[in-house]
Formats: structure tokens, C-alpha cells, sequence
């Protein structure tokens, strides 16, 4: 997918008459996806972005409606802006940020386009949306397949990120059959796989078919395209194997960890049996 945006051609463009050469350019609208932290207050955020925008929440979203496009925010932490200037963006993410649970330092965004025909089915070519229409219907369900992607995105990463950092751990098994770590610190290896692996799974169901389509069936289909255009299920699927590994390394750490208290005890019983015996022949 492209992350150029392409928002308004210069006035002498238009004044040359060149802007009816590209015509198919203008149409380009520009298309947002931005992850923002891990879970968005929708209920307070509704009352605050209501004092200055029309809002409207349909199950974990909330639509915010502007002069010229639309805002979706989504109470997983991600928002998809439809043809909203930069300037405008600044304002809402400055109006978010309050309500944001656990703001991410890594940054998940991205910028596509997209272009509306009447009446014309939806589909996506060359990586620009074509959607029939701008009901806010047809906007939240692509959004709904866009949230997820981001979201996927970043547990995709964190996933990654667990296994490769922890690549040196399996080498050091497989080259010395031990890993150069205290108990101490295999315990807080683990706790670190652990937590990650708990927080993909605690939100693990974010990525299945939101609810949204329970009560909006005919929109589903809309979203299946999208979610196809996105690669989700082949992305869940490996997320999925992802989580495994993960799996491995905490049954190893734990192996690992178990051998050491059995080597530590072993020690233990040695040095006793050794004093033992010393102070038998001390006492004769």
C-alpha cells in the first residue's frame, strides 16, 4: 500500500487548465489509520468531541463527523480518518488524547487512498478503495477491517520483537546446552514472555468479526472484501504460530530454570552431607 498522500493540487495547476488532465488524481482522497494506545474511553470521549462535533457511536466505535470527512474511533485504541486534513487530525488527536488508556511509543499508521463512484461496487485496485458511496455505513465498515489491521499490526510486531530479542537465549541452548542466566533472571524472562503472550490473547478477539455486523448484516460483505484486501485471517493465522513460539521459549525458560533449582538443591544436599561427615570426625 502506498503511504503518499495526495490532498489538493496547486491553484495553477488549475489555472493552466492542467487539472483536467488529472482528473483521476483529484479524486484521490486521503485515507488514515492510526494506532494510538491500547484502549479509548469511548463514553467520556463522546461527551467531550459532542461539545464541538456531531458524534455518533455504533457499538465499539464512535463517528465524528466533519465539514468534509469522518473520524472513526474505535475502543481498542485506533482511529481511521476519511478526508480530514492534517490540521483538523491535530485537533482530534489533542481531543483523544486525554481518554487514551496506555499510549504506544510504537508507531502504527498508515495512509492510503481512496475514491468514491456511485453507485459502482466496492473494490479495491492498485491499492486505492473505490466504495459506492460516503454513507457513514459503508465508511465504518472498511474502518472496522482497517482498525484491525493496525491493531494486528502491532501485536504482529510485539510478537517479533519477543522472539528475536530472545534468539540469543535458544542459540546459547543449542551451542553450550545452557542459557547464561540466574534464576532470578530466567524468572524475569518469563514474566516478560508471559505478559506478552497474555495481552495478544486478552485482545485476541478483537480481530474476529466485530459486533457491529450482528445488527448490520447487509454491511458484512463490505467488510469481508476489505479484510480480504488487508490479509487478516492469513495474518491471524500467523500471529497464531507466532504466539507458539512464544509458547516454546516460556516451556523452555521454565526447564531451564526448574534444572538449575534441581542443580541448586543438589549442591545444597552435597555441602551438608560434607559438613555432616565433618563434624563426625571433628567430634571423635
Amino acid at each position: 500500500m502506498s503511504t503518499n498522500t495526495i490532498l489538493d493540487k496547486p491553484a495553477e495547476l488549475v489555472k493552466t487548465g492542467l487539472a483536467q488532465e488529472n482528473t483521476s488524481v483529484l479524486r484521490k482522497k486521503t485515507l488514515r489509520t492510526q494506532l494510538l494506545g491500547e484502549s479509548i474511553n469511548l463514553q467520556e470521549l463522546t461527551k467531550k468531541m459532542s461539545l464541538q462535533f456531531y458524534c455518533q457511536q455504533y457499538k465499539d466505535a464512535i463517528c465524528v463527523s466533519l465539514p468534509k470527512g469522518n473520524a472513526f474511533f474505535f475502543d481498542y485504541g485506533v482511529v481511521v480518518f476519511w478526508s480530514v486534513i492534517e490540521s483538523k487530525r491535530e485537533i482530534l488527536l489533542n481531543l483523544v488524547k486525554p481518554f487514551v488508556c496506555q499510549s504506544t511509543l510504537l508507531e502504527v499508521s498508515e495512509t492510503i487512498h481512496y475514491e468514491c463512484h456511485k453507485n459502482d461496487e466496492f473494490k479495491v485496485r492498485d491499492d486505492i478503495v473505490h466504495i459506492p458511496d460516503l454513507d457513514v455505513h459503508t465508511l465504518l465498515s472498511a474502518s472496522h477491517a482497517l482498525a484491525q489491521s493496525s491493531k494486528l499490526e502491532y501485536f504482529e510486531t510485539i510478537a517479533q520483537h519477543t522472539i528475536t530479542s530472545h534468539s540469543g537465549l535458544t542459540d546459547s541452548l543449542a551451542n553450550t546446552g545452557k542459557i547464561p542466566l540466574s534464576r532470578k533472571a530466567l524468572s524475569m524472562e518469563r514474566g516478560k514472555l508471559f505478559k506478552t503472550k497474555s495481552d495478544i490473547l486478552l485482545h485476541f478477539n478483537l480481530l474476529d468479526t466485530p459486533e457491529y455486523f450482528w445488527q448490520y448484516p447487509e454491511h458484512e460483505a463490505l467488510y469481508a472484501h476489505m479484510s480480504t484486501y488487508l490479509e487478516l485471517k492469513p495474518r491471524v493465522q500467523l500471529l497464531n504460530l507466532k504466539l507458539v513460539t512464544i509458547n516454546e521459549l516460556l516451556d523452555m525458560l521454565a526447564t531451564e530454570q526448574h534444572h538449575k533449582y534441581a542443580a541448586s538443591l543438589e549442591w545444597i544436599i552435597i555441602i551438608l552431607i560434607a559438613v555432616d561427615i565433618l563434624v563426625y570426625f571433628i567430634g571423635d
